[in-house]
């Protein structure tokens, strides 16, 4: 009997495995911001496709971590749909999840705040984040703050996060690397297929 009590061994793979986490990308842009958030989600999204595509080629676990837009009732493919639906599916579909992506969904800022994402990383073994997605300064700063109170490292490319107000973006970006001690590169500088993952990728 595993320590989770179901019978079923844990999985545990190098400590240093990449996971690319993919924030609140599936969106219907209906709430506040949105008109300042779409200029920087349509220059972020070429990257963002090129970015999954790499990921995942070499087989690195794509995880959607999603707000559920307080529908309680909603379950992803519920969540995707709506946005499918919505006035800019045009932005959502190209990075949809495809059936080996993982999905969490969350209430709040934070990826890790209430949800089995710490969790769901211990079971995949990994130990290195690359965060993409919206927005720089909000979700994507305070998801790299709790990866790294977590020992989790991370890194951030910087042309794959939207953002709404640019100097905050900036700004939010410096402090991820300065006081989180988070990589912050171009999409294209990522390796995934470095055996160093949290440390080359």
């Amino acid at each position: 009997m595993s320590a989770s009590g179901t019978g079923t061994p844990e999985r545990r793979g190098d400590a240093g495995r990449t996971a690319l986490v993919v924030i609140d990308m599936i969106n219907t842009y209906e709430h506040r911001d949105a008109e300042q958030l779409l200029p920087s989600v349509r220059e972020t999204l070429p990257v963002l496709v090129d970015l999954l595509t790499r990921a995942r080629e070499h087989d690195v676990p794509v995880i959607y971590v999603n707000d559920n837009f307080g529908e309680w009732r909603s379950h992803h493919g519920e969540i995707l749909q709506t946005a499918l639906e919505g006035p800019h599916a045009e932005l959502v579909e190209p990075i949809r999840p495809d059936d080996s992506s993982l999905f969490v969904v969350k209430a709040r800022h934070s990826v890790f705040y209430e949800t089995p994402l710490a969790y769901l990383l211990r079971q995949l073994g990994v130990g290195h984040l690359v965060l993409c997605g919206q927005v720089t300064e909000q979700c994507v700063l305070y998801s790299a703050l709790d990866a790294h109170i977590r020992h989790i490292e991370v890194t951030v490319p910087t042309d794959a996060v939207a953002h709404i107000h640019e100097p905050l973006a900036r700004a939010a970006l410096e402090m991820m690397r300065r006081n989180m001690g988070a990589r912050t590169v171009e999409a294209k500088e990522i390796d995934f297929d470095s055996t160093a993952a949290g440390r080359d990728a």
